[in-house]
């Protein structure tokens, strides 16, 4: 489904994201976006939490596909 596509790829971004907060403490879409307050990076970042509460949803498909049958 092309909606777990594009939550998957947001959630990896998310995740390479704060590794490079972690790791070298620079945020790449605040620097993209013109800082961590700008609009645009706040919307990327909104976006991001939405596809990561999505995606919890693919964790459990395959196990109620699989107590159906």
């Amino acid at each position: 489904m092309l909606l777990d596509r594009i939550a998957l790829i947001l959630s990896i971004v998310g995740g390479l994201n704060w590794g490079l907060v972690g790791l070298f403490r620079f945020d790449l879409v605040a620097y993209i976006f013109g800082g961590q307050t700008s609009t645009v990076s706040r919307v990327v970042y909104v976006l991001v939490g939405l596809a990561a509460i999505w995606c919890i949803s693919l964790l459990f498909r395959g196990r109620l596909a699989d107590e159906v049958e």
